[in-house]
């Protein structure tokens, strides 16, 4: 490895501890990212991007045994299913191994007495092994992870997500189905679209017992850990948010930049729930968005939000390819490419303060437009109304808070 390639591992290593395809739709996030500084852009071969994934899938995720509760929801958000396990990630001695595993609870049993403990019955599943030059569907980006997307057994598509901070981490699976346009009877034709049914969102730790709300309480974490189960006030979403974001793209590569303040109407997509796609925010300042159908006109984007602390924003966002036809010579439907992932971008922000004025949501004037971004625009009349309003109501008062202001607004509308 030369030093240019040397020098672009330290680079893209140091962005991981603090980062598109042609084919890939232009996102707002992507388009604000045009108009930043490139810390490094210069293609890497296979070699120095291998080395790359394989440091921050050791520094990252390959830390012991991740212990979480596995919540699954279906398609309107209610919770289906729950499952304790561990994702168990050991790095072999030699370092040239990762052996994945899953240990899920099939049984226990709680003890009565104070002196004794809790046993469980646990199914050791293996999952896995992993090298430097063999990270089969995992992609990493600074702290964050992608595996897949991947067909499963029952024909459905699997995209799996994850964020780490310290001794925590955030992962979520979306699950797309086959599905038909209302009408056709399905089977009777390829599949027109893949619609989500199902995501399982899991919040693990390197603890002792899986995270929960009465494990927090009996004994908060420490030393900067996360809170999973803290309250989140909506408006610690909306800050002035700057950092550096790491991009990949099957083109462009990898790819470091520097942020030095978030567009809060073009590039918070964290603070927003348009209704085209498919949204769920959790306590403890977790947000996941997903298109309800992905089709194949273009990349789909999942994306994965978390505040790991009130100063601390990490996102992940992958586009998603799936139903790319196969033809014959005599340009006959033989099939579909499996799907792929055609980007992969990662941010990690921290909070240098409010926003000047109000946040974008608080007041906006209802458009067509606005509506279908599942916001409200702001209006001269409005705006001017509640800028008087709080002129006259919190003179000499200590109800000049903003936030306090601001949800005065909200609940006028």
């Amino acid at each position: 490895m030369g030093y240019l390639s040397i020098l672009v591992v330290v680079i893209l290593t140091e962005l991981s501890g603090s980062v598109t395809s042609a084919f890939a739709p232009q996102s707002p996030a992507q388009r604000s990212l045009s108009s930043s500084s490139s810390l490094y852009s210069a293609p890497l071969d296979a070699a120095d991007d291998s080395a790359i994934q394989w440091e921050l899938f050791r520094k990252h995720h390959a830390k012991g045994s991740w212990k979480g509760i596995w919540t699954s929801f279906n398609y309107i958000g209610d919770v289906i299913d729950e499952t304790v396990a561990s994702v168990d990630l050991q790095l072999a001695d030699d370092d040239t191994i990762i052996q994945q595993t899953h240990n899920i609870v099939v049984g226990a049993k709680r003890s009565d007495c104070a002196t004794c403990f809790d046993s469980f019955e646990t199914k050791e599943i293996p999952v896995a092994t992993y090298a430097p030059d063999n990270l089969q569907k995992s992609r990493m980006a600074a702290c964050s992870m992608v595996n897949g997307p991947s067909l499963l057994r029952s024909g459905a598509m699997a995209t799996e997500l994850v964020l780490s901070h310290r001794d925590s981490r955030v992962r979520v699976i979306f699950q797309h189905a086959p599905v038909w346009e209302a009408g056709v009877e399905p089977g009777s034709c390829p599949p027109q679209g893949l619609k989500l049914f199902r995501c399982m969102i899991s919040r693990e730790a390197l603890r002792s017992t899986a995270p929960t709300a009465e494990s927090e309480a009996a004994d908060p974490p420490t030393g900067g850990n996360p809170s999973f189960y803290r309250p989140v006030p909506p408006f610690d979403w909306h800050k002035k948010w700057g950092g550096t974001s790491w991009t990949w793209g099957p083109q462009a590569g990898n790819r470091g930049w520097s942020l030095a303040e978030l567009d809060e109407r073009d590039d918070s997509w964290h603070g927003f729930a348009p209704v085209e796609t498919w949204n769920l925010r959790l306590p403890g300042g977790i947000f996941v968005q997903s298109p309800r159908v992905i089709t194949d006109d273009q990349a789909g984007l999942c994306r994965l939000a978390w505040l790991p602390d009130s100063d601390t924003l990490l996102r992940v966002e992958t586009g998603v390819v799936a139903l790319q036809p196969t033809f014959l010579e005599d340009e006959t439907l033989a099939g579909f490419e499996p799907p792929s992932l055609a980007s992969l971008r990662c941010d990690v922000l921290e909070n240098s303060g409010d926003l000047d004025g109000e946040p974008s949501f608080v007041r906006r004037e209802v458009t067509p437009s606005s509506i279908n971004e599942g916001v409200v625009e702001a209006d001269d009349a409005s705006t001017d109304a509640s800028s008087s309003h709080s002129k006259t109501s919190t003179k000499g008062s200590s109800d000049d808070d903003s936030a306090l202001r601001a949800i005065r607004d909200a609940m006028s509308l």
